[in-house]
Order: structure tokens, then sequence, then C-alpha cells
């Protein structure tokens, strides 16, 4: 690639391409200009952060992580539909950590309402509380808010650097504007002449950046079309750069280990058996566990399992049973939040059947197939980085604290991720590569963590026990009250994130339940919380990953104890309240061809929830194989409102139920002794492709807003497969995991 200026001051690498400079075009104001991250050298110019252009073509920088969701295909195809380039020419890549590409559309999904019934007024809060995310620097990937986040940001890039293209072939020719048009990379003037963007460059770099309308959805050519991904042709022939590829000159590579015991410190260690080892070069005090640097990983690994280490006990030393107890005494608290309370669940309705029950969900990790890893360079003038990171701009900042440098002196790099799910949301990944890189300056260091070291020091999914109350009358639900203990994953968070504590009603302990859009009159849905000292974090869809369980499965013993069909007394109470919702249970109905009866041998669950602004409703099928059960179809309905990418949206939805089922059938952490008992994908299975369900997805747009895809898809798939084994066995399944219970197929 040709020289392009100076990104971030100085150069940065993304995949295999080195950016040095550019001229990059278009401009989106929030209510101050976004500090453009890109710096020019002589004869460039750098308009904005998110489309320059060189000698050879355009390229597009997208401010979000590709970790397989295909988001820079999307976010590349907004650009380029305003642009007017064709698809096989567009070039992308990942965005500097920089607050130019901060997220302005997550933190608004915290405030604590009902995002379904969300009124314009609350939508205008919601985006003013967004726009804090510039403040604290927040470049995120992540919430399913790429797209929400990059729909009009990355299209009106592209239409002010197509019409600064236009006044600067304008000025050079000698014609006006609004006599040029644009096509395939280059501005066309009447009688013909041609002009490629890579001429217009340097003109283009001192005229004035306007501001255009943005055009017709009748002229769209990508946005709402399936487009080839972006990453694809790398990937399948292996020259796709993850975080675990990086290579560089004379670079060491090393892997850490940390107390088992989650808190423990290290007492002593005897570094000499892994010295012996050829290749391994230096062992390294990291104060709570140690660091091997070696002339391969394998080395690394090797010379880590050798060193003989003296751990103490955990401050905290998690028991199971214990941990059950500590979740059970949260209910006897005063409770954090009831964002639920509509009518009074607490009068008796004459002539109702009640019912209660308990369901119970266990901590799990993210286990990405890429396990944690971070390349890093220290010299005099700072740190370089490599690594595949959800948050760029909190992994360069708190790997400058960690060394004592200003953040200016990190220049970060990020890589394709080999998953993310929310693990690499956190840091500590790349600041372990730091302070082992500051050891051998000069060096680039490669640190992977195996797979036990990445199991058993996981930010995990927190454990929750639902206790729910209802009633049915008539066929009808007429109230539920639903209690949800478990621990504060939101403050756990914030700060460690920010530095800052949380406070007020934590909405992510209780999404996925108190925010589903049901008319039931009596309806109060309550979070307790107990503190712990488990790490806690963002696990792929976050507390709808719990409460779609919990609140859905609820949903279905009320339809049996009305002796209702399920799919039909869950769109009873859902077709006055949300019409999308409701639209998608009709559809997975049409789908599976839904009768509410199935033949011996075969069992049907549906389920729905909604979140992430996304309703999704699903229907499981399993059957009985000679005594072992196989999940053997799925139907999924989404109603996202605008499919900018239908075989994406299609994609997320079959991996986020196929995660989920994961989840459902093996997914637990357990722990003895302040230990985590799971270490490796044997005793923390997957579905595999072959017991993975033949799948039929529809997407509708008739939601109102743009909503996300990544990560819907998994919490209605927990509930649908239980209620299609109590379909299938007459067994209820109140605990996760399900092969406690049944003789799943692996």
């Amino acid at each position: 690639m040709s020289r392009i200026g100076t990104i971030a001051r100085r150069s940065f690498l993304v995949g295999s391409a080195a950016i040095v400079g550019g001229v990059a075009f278009g401009v989106y104001k929030m209510n101050q200009p976004d500090r453009n991250p890109l710096t020019a050298g002589p004869g460039e110019a750098a308009l904005n952060p998110f489309v320059f252009i060189d000698q050879n073509g355009v390229t597009i920088i997208t401010p979000r992580a590709e970790m397989g969701q295909g988001v820079q295909t999307t976010l590349a195809a907004l650009a380029a539909e305003e642009l007017d380039i064709d698809w096989q020419d567009v070039r992308v890549l990942h965005g500097p950590p920089a607050a130019a590409y901060y997220n302005s559309a997550l933190l608004g999904t915290a405030l604590p309402f009902k995002e379904y019934a969300r009124s314009d007024f609350l939508r205008g809060v919601s985006g003013q509380v967004d726009k804090t995310a510039k403040l604290l620097g927040l470049q995120i990937t992540g919430g399913s808010t790429s797209m929400k986040d990059g729909f009009d940001r990355l299209r009106m890039a592209g239409a002010s650097a197509r019409e600064t293209l236009i006044r600067a072939a304008s000025d050079r020719l000698g014609i006006a504007a609004d006599k040029l048009r644009t096509e395939s990379g280059a501005v066309i003037a009447p009688d013909g002449t041609v002009l490629r963007y890579a001429e217009l460059a340097e003109r283009a770099a001192e005229t004035e950046v306007p501001q255009p309308p943005l055009r017709d959805p009748s002229t769209w050519r990508y946005i709402g079309k399936s487009m080839p991904r972006l990453d694809q042709a790398a990937k399948v022939t292996g020259t796709a750069e993850f975080g675990i590829d990086v290579r560089r000159d004379g670079m060491k590579f090393a892997t850490v280990r940390m107390n088992p015991r989650l808190g423990g410190g290290m007492k002593r260690f005897d570094p000499a058996p892994a010295l012996d080892l050829p290749g391994v070069e230096k062992v390294i005090d990291l104060g709570h566990g140690i660091a091997v640097i070696a002339s391969n990983t394998w080395l690394a690994f090797q010379g880590a399992e050798a060193v003989t280490i003296d751990w103490d006990n955990a401050p905290d030393p998690a028991e199971q049973d214990a941990i059950w107890a500590g979740i059970e005494a949260g209910f006897d608290t005063r409770p954090n939040s009831k964002l639920r309370n509509d009518g009074d669940v607490d009068a008796p309705v004459p002539g109702a059947t009640e019912l209660t029950a308990e369901y119970r969900v266990p901590f799990l990790a993210h286990a990405t197939m890429e396990p944690m890893n971070a390349t890093a360079l220290y010299t005099g003038d700072g740190l370089e980085l490599w690594c595949g990171a959800q948050i760029p701009t909190l992994a360069r900042d708190n790997c400058a604290a960690a060394l004592g440098l200003d953040p200016a002196q990190v220049r970060l790099t990020t890589t394709f991720l080999g998953g993310g799910f929310g693990r690499r949301l956190e840091v500590d990944f790349a600041v372990y590569a730091a302070l082992i890189a500051r050891e051998m300056p000069g060096t680039p260091v490669q640190v992977t963590w195996t797979r036990e070291e990445d199991m058993r020091h996981d930010f995990y999914r927190p454990a929750a026990i639902g206790r729910f109350r209802g009633a049915v009358k008539d066929g009808q639900a007429v109230m539920m009250d639903g209690a949800i203990a478990g621990f504060p994953l939101a403050a756990q968070v914030a700060k460690r994130w920010l530095g800052v504590p949380f406070a007020g009603p934590d909405k992510v302990h209780v999404e996925g339940a108190f925010d589903q859009p049901y008319a039931i009159p009596n309806y109060r849905i309550a979070g307790y919380q107990t503190d712990t000292e488990i790490p806690l974090g963002n696990w792929r869809s976050v507390g709808a990953s719990v409460n779609g369980f919990l609140h859905d499965s609820f949903i279905d013993e009320l339809a049996h104890a009305a002796g209702r069909d399920p799919l039909d007394f869950r769109l009873d109470l859902m077709r006055g309240e949300h019409a999308p919702s409701a639209g998608c249970l009709e559809a997975v109905r049409d789908m599976s061809g839904w009768t509410g009866r199935t033949p011996d041998g075969i069992g049907r669950g549906v389920a729905f929830t909604y979140s992430f602004g996304t309703p999704a409703a699903q229907v499981i099928e399993v059957a009985d194989e000679d005594g072992g059960i196989r999940i053997r179809r799925a139907w999924i309905a989404c109603d996202v409102g605008l499919a900018l990418d239908p075989a994406i949206v299609e994609a997320q939805m079959f991996g986020g139920m196929m995660y989920g089922l994961s989840a459902a059938c093996f997914g637990e952490i357990t722990f003895a002794g302040g230990e985590v008992e799971q270490s490796n994908f044997p005793d923390y299975d997957a579905l595999r492709m072959h017991t993975a369900p033949k799948t039929e997805v529809t997407i509708l747009e008739t939601a109102e807003h743009l909503s996300g895809a990544g990560e819907p898809g998994t919490p209605p798939s927990m509930p649908a497969l239980a209620n299609a084994l109590f379909d299938l066995t007459g067994t209820r399944a109140r605990e996760l995991p399900l092969m406690h219970r049944f003789d799943l197929l692996v």
C-alpha cells in the first residue's frame, strides 16, 4: 500500500497493511466535531476519521472490531453506498484507539426503561446519554450497537467525501458542481471526462467539507443486500491476521501462570526447573503469578508447567454450595430494582390457578476459540501493542497506566478477533503483555494464554436464581411476580472500566425479564443482589442470557397451567402490547408448521425474548434417537427494523442460537476451594457440527427503529430447548446445564 500520511501520530498496522498517511473525508458532528485521529503528511489531507484515499483508491476506516460478526463489511457498505465506489474496490481497516470512534448508541441503553415501549422523548434522552461515551473515550464493539451507531455516521462520512470530491472536480474543470456526477470511484463530467478520486485527492484536501443530504433508499446498491464478506478471502486462505498470528522480527514468545485460587497471591516460586529447559529464556515475577519467555509458545507453556510455585489461599475461598447460599440470601435483602411493577401482584385473584417455580443458571465462561493473547514491543519511546480488543481505548489507557506512560505513547493495532462474546471487552491480557514486554525492551513478545489459564481466569457470566409466582384464569395469565437474585455485574464493570461506583437500579440484572412485551395486568419483576469477589463480565446477551431462560420458562409453565397452546398463549398476551414481537411469534409458527401437537419421539418448544431492541422468537425440535436426544431442527424469526445485510443478520441469529444452545446443554463454571473446576473443552463442552440443528431464519423489518443482531439470538435458545425437552419427556428443566438431567447427543 502506498504512503497515506500519518495516522494517530505514527503509523499503525491493521492486518498486514501499514497505513502511514492519506486523504480522509466526511464529517459527522454531534455537539462538537470529533477530533480526527488521522494526521496528514506533505501533500496529503485528513478531514475525517472514516475515509481516506491514496493513489490506489479508497480505504474505509471502521471503528468496530471484526470478531466474525461481519461488522466491517456492513460498516464499509454504508460508506461505500454514498461514496459511489464499486464493491470490488472497497478496502477496509480498523481504526486506531481514538475518541472519534466512540460508540454513540451504547450508554443510553442502560437507562432503566422498557426498550420496546420507549417514547420519542425517552429516545431523545437516551441519545443525549449516548454522547457521554465520547467524553469517556468508549470505543466499544458490544451491546449489538455497531449498526445503530454506524448507520448515519458512516453514510454521512461517505456522502461528505463524495460531495467534496465533486467540488474539487468542479474547481479543476471549471464546471458547476451540479453538472457533475460520480460513478465507480470517479467524478464524471457531462462531456465524459473521468477524474478518478485519487486524481482529486490533493485538491480535495483544500476544499470546504460539505454536509449533503443522504441518498434515497430507492437508490441503494449495497444497503439491504447480502454483500460478499470483506474478510472472507483472507480467512479462507489463512492470510487473515488474528492476534495469535502476529509475527515481528526477533519476536519472543511467552505465557502466564496465575494463582488458580482467584484473588490469591504467590508466596514463592522456583524458576530453575523451567530455566533448565532448552529454549526457555526468562521467568518473570508478576507478583501474583509468573510469566515464562521462550523461543516459541509451546516451550513457554512447558516452562510455565515446570516452575514450582507455592500459592497463597484465595481470600474468599469460594465453594459452589456457599455461592448458591449467598445468592439465596439475597432474596432476604431490599430489592435493588422493581423496574416492572404493574397492577397489584399481592392481591388475590378469585378463581385463578396459582403456581410457583424456582430456576437456576450457572456461571459461564466465554470460551473463545482463540485464547487470550497480545503482542507487545516496549521501547524507550513507548509501547506498541497488537491484539484483538473490543475496547481499544481502554486497552491503550490501561497499558499506559501500568507502565507509567502517557496514552499517546501507546500505539495499539486491533487485529481480527477469534471470538469476543464480551471477553475481549476486558484488557487484562493486554496489560500482562505490556508488563512482560517491559522486561524485554526492544524485543517484541507475544503472550499467549493456555486454555486452562483462559478458562480459570475469565470474567464470568454471573450465576442467578429466579423465583417466580404466577396465576392464570380463563386461559389467560393474570399475574406474574418474578424475583431474580444474583451478583452486581454492572457495578463490577463500572468500577473496573471507569473507576466509578454504580448507583441506582441495575437494569442489566433484570433485562430480558422486566422488559418483555406481555400484557399481564399484575406484573412485577424485582432484582436482588449479593456482593461477590468472583470476577464478573459481559457474556453474549449479558443479563438477557440469564433472564431469557428464567422468564420464558415460567411463561411456558403458565401456558400449560392454563391448558393453552404455548405459542398461542404468548401471542394473546403480546398482540396488543407490541406488534413486531407478535409478528416474530407468528413467523416461527408459520415457518415450523406449529400445531402444538408432536408425535411420539419428537418434542417441540417455543420461546421468545426481546433484547437489544430486537424481538426474537425460536422453535426448537428435539428427537429421541435410541435414548439419546438430538436437537434436530430450529426456526428463528427476528425483527431488526432494517436488515442492512440479510446474510449477516441470518448468520448472527444462527450463531447466537448455537452459542446459547451450547451453554444450555453443557456450560457451567463451578468452584471448589476458590478454584474454578473446569479447565478445557472436555469439561466445558459445546455443540458440534454434527449435532447442530438444521435451521431456518426469517428476518422481519416492521419495527420502527434499526436494532442489533449479534446477541438477540442467544436468550430464547435456552428456554426453547428446555421447553422442547418438556414436550418430549414430560420433565420440566428448571436448572442449567441440561446435561445433568437429559441424555443429550454429543
